[in-house]
């Protein structure tokens, strides 16, 4: 006999295979949802910490625009004093001192007699020289007798034409020998008055280098006074290539020095070298001092004060914004929270803030205290200094 299920069987499977889907879906989307829930948070939670790892990392800065320099502001700049004219006298003529008039610190005036030199031999050639002249002018006065005689004579055929141009010529040559003796004597005239040694200008006497009995050779073998003028004295001031331009002949700078705290002496820019140093780069200047008074001495040290006019306007900013490195110069700027480097030229540095010629702008944001590691493109957190509270005015009787 067959077997034959029936139709209620077949209707049971059916529901059970359905409902073990529907469990099955219902535990995937189960544990769908509870994946996701769980993925997100920690998405989230993730991207959060980046953003605060970022934000952290990220260097505080304190930012400030750079402050406008003077039009006109003060170059202070060391500087050199000389004499006016600082000349050292040597002797022209040999001999021994007999006497010196000056020693050092006087005051001599032009054409005083500062020193007397014997020299004997001199004397002798002089006097020999005048002998020699006396000779030759004897010598001449004859030859010109007998060349005027002889001439007379052969106007009559008395003499022969040889005999008369013979004392002609010999008239010429003694006249000749006239003008030799008689330089010879003025040479040695002058040798005579170089025995006594005269100051060739109104100044002060700052060296002496012989004393009485000393063997005197002429030439710049040994000097025998050193002698300056001191009534003016010149400052030479070697002055930076920034500054070339504006220092010119007539500009006022005043000197300052050491010994005489407080003061300062008026000076006047009187020429320049119209050519920069290619060593140093400076250009060097001479400044004209009045020293009537006698205060300044040569040689002393002195800082000298310029008032220049800028030909550009500066921008001033503190001394640790600037970052020195391989490229240059460089100053840290803030564009939308970015550190941008910029190569800078500076001017004058006081060692507390300095002077921007070139590479800032005036609404410039600076960063006044970057990090060393700050590179261009790097995101910064700025922090801007706040303004201190004002003291509010208190009210009567409180």
């Amino acid at each position: 006999m067959s077997y034959k299920p029936s139709s209620q069987g077949h209707a049971a499977s059916s529901i059970s295979r359905a409902g073990a889907i529907t469990f099955l879906i219902v535990v995937v989307v189960a544990a769908a949802i509870l994946a996701v829930t769980g993925i997100i948070p920690r998405l989230r939670a993730r991207t959060k910490l980046q953003d605060d790892t970022n934000a952290l990392a990220a260097p505080d800065v304190l930012v400030a625009k750079p402050q406008q320099g003077k039009p006109t502001e003060e170059v202070v700049l060391p500087g050199n004093l000389f004499a006016y004219v600082d000349s050292p006298i040597y002797a022209r003529t040999n001999g021994y001192l007999r006497k010196w008039y000056f020693d050092i610190g006087a005051h001599v005036k032009k054409g005083q007699l500062l020193a007397e030199i014997e020299s004997p031999e001199v004397d002798q050639q002089l006097a020999q020289a005048r002998a020699d002249l006396l000779t030759a002018e004897a010598n001449a006065k004859y030859a010109q007798t007998t060349s005027s005689r002889y001439q007379d004579l052969v106007k009559a055929n008395a003499v022969s034409q040889q005999d008369t141009e013979n004392f002609t010529t010999q008239a010429s040559a003694t006249s000749t020998q006239v003008k030799s003796a008689q330089a010879n004597v003025q040479r040695l005239e002058q040798l005579v008055s170089f025995e006594k040694v005269y100051a060739p200008f109104d100044g002060i006497v700052t060296a002496r280098g012989i004393d009485v009995g000393q063997l005197i050779d002429s030439g710049a073998a040994k000097e025998m006074f050193q002698m300056a003028a001191e009534q003016i004295l010149r400052v030479y001031v070697n002055v930076p290539q920034i500054y070339s331009l504006a220092c010119k002949p007539g500009l006022e700078a005043d000197l300052t020095l050491d010994e005489y705290p407080g003061r300062r002496f008026p000076g006047k820019i009187v020429r320049t070298a119209k050519a920069i140093d290619p060593t140093s780069r400076t250009l060097l200047v001479e400044v004209d001092v009045d020293n009537r008074k006698g205060e300044l001495v040569p040689g002393a040290y002195a800082q000298v004060h310029f008032k220049l006019n800028n030909a550009q306007p500066t921008l001033i900013i503190p001394v640790p914004a600037l970052i020195f490195r391989s490229q240059g110069l460089q100053v840290a700027t803030v564009i939308d929270n970015k550190a941008k480097l910029v190569p800078i030229t500076i001017g004058q540095d006081d060692g507390r803030v300095v002077e921007v010629t070139q590479g800032l702008q005036a609404d410039d944001e600076v960063i006044q205290n970057p990090p060393d590691s700050i590179i261009d493109g790097e995101v910064v957190n700025v922090v801007r200094p706040q303004p201190s509270p004002q003291a509010q005015p208190q009210k009567g009787g409180e």
